[in-house]
């Protein structure tokens, strides 16, 4: 296993050096790390929202920029595919937590801008932006008061499984995919459309 804290380039790129040495070579990379903290700006003192801020668009705009700096270096001459995962929230807001719309919304624009520049070396990349997941990040989340209201947000009446999205992030990264290279592919169960 190859771990560290990607938001430090230099972690990230030994992460990538490893995984290739690791791998024989990289063919894909899915950016799915990501944190979620609570900074709202009506309820916070500067200094721990700011904190909190900067962790958040550290850990979910800038590591997956690094990794897809340096898994896009490997990938030159042979192709490949990144997925990144993005939210609804990059489209709807988040209120009590801005910094995780930005870090999504910029997560979108970073992938469509290095789809289009990567696209000439074999490179495809795509981003799948879920709404609310049964994962262990909101669990807990989804067993409060709270949790049948945010089932209903979709007609379904539930939340996405973690593997309806990895179903979808497979199918980004398959070869059959490469011409939606620059596609953002919604999974929230139409809890949230947008134009």
């Amino acid at each position: 296993m190859v771990s560290g804290d990607l938001s430090d380039p230099q972690v990230a790129e030994r992460v990538v050096e490893e995984a290739d040495a690791l791998l024989g070579g990289l063919d894909v990379l899915v950016n799915n790390a990501g944190v979620s903290l609570p900074h709202d700006l009506l309820e916070m003192d500067f200094d721990p929202w700011r904190q909190a801020l900067e962790r958040t668009l550290a850990v979910n705009l800038l590591a997956p920029a690094y990794l897809m700096y340096f898994a896009a270096r490997k990938m030159m001459g042979r192709g490949g595919a990144i997925v990144n995962v993005s939210s609804r929230g990059a489209f709807r807001g988040e209120p009590g937590q801005p910094g995780y719309g930005a870090s999504k919304a910029g997560l979108n624009a970073l992938g469509q801008s290095l789809a289009v520049a990567l696209a000439p070396h074999g490179i495809s990349i795509a981003t799948v932006a879920p709404g609310w997941v049964a994962t262990d990040m909101y669990n807990q989340e989804l067993k409060r008061p709270r949790g049948e209201e945010i089932q209903r947000q979709s007609p379904f009446g539930r939340v996405a499984t973690p593997e309806e999205v990895a179903a979808a992030i497979f199918y980004l990264a398959s070869p059959e995919a490469r011409f939606s290279s620059g596609a953002i592919l919604d999974v929230n169960g139409a809890s949230y459309l947008r134009t």
